[in-house]
């Protein structure tokens, strides 16, 4: 079960009924859309109001949002159907979750955060999840963001690098891995130029 505090954060955040992040999908996973093919099983992380899975699941992907925040989640389903898109939904804490093995073609973690140790449980947990031959796509912010404006937390610990991707998936095959800066237009919290980094990785 999510922490209960949080789950009460990311709930009381989203029930003020902003749409924090927008609806439509991050520009990285619109530029990958020629990896996916329909059928594909994806698994969208910390998915908050669905705006990345419902998105693939546009694309013909058989997709599973996973977030804290049921209220996130209330709104994702609400997005599938105003797009007359199919998309399943789990409340979850990545933190104590665990992915069915294997279970997975895709696996999408865009702006998702945790303190290194944490970072590096979450990662090892949910490449399990992904299938031989899969993909791990993740776009977060750098730690060259902290002390911008433009999005991502302000504790350093919690920004990544190309570095710390490549540790953390020295078993996957890196397809691309960028770090840089990028104009973000992603809804009130994500917006202005950012410093990012994205990789695509297979198993």
């Amino acid at each position: 079960m999510p922490s209960t505090s949080e789950q009460m954060r990311w709930d009381q955040r989203y029930r003020a009924g902003e749409i924090l992040f927008g609806e439509e999908p991050s520009l990285f996973l619109r530029e990958q859309a020629f990896r996916f093919t329909p059928g594909m099983k994806a698994l969208a992380v910390a998915d908050g109001q669905g705006r990345n899975g419902v998105w693939l699941a546009s694309q013909g992907l058989d997709v599973l949002s996973v977030d804290i925040s049921e209220t996130g989640l209330q709104h994702a389903r609400e997005l599938a159907a105003r797009r007359s898109v199919a998309l399943q939904t789990e409340v979850c804490d990545l933190t104590t979750w665990t992915p069915p093995l294997t279970g997975f073609d895709v696996v999408v973690e865009i702006s998702i955060h945790f303190p290194g140790e944490v970072r590096r449980q979450v990662h090892r947990s949910l490449s399990e999840a992904v299938k031989p031959r899969g993909l791990y796509l993740i776009e977060a912010f750098h730690e060259n963001q902290c002390g911008r404006a433009s999005g991502g937390p302000k504790d350093r610990d919690m920004l990544s690098t190309r570095d710390k991707l490549l540790e953390d998936f020295r078993e996957f095959s890196i397809l691309e891995l960028m770090e840089g800066t990028v104009l973000l237009n992603e809804g009130p919290r994500h917006q202005g130029e950012a410093w990012m980094v994205r990789m695509v990785a297979q198993k």
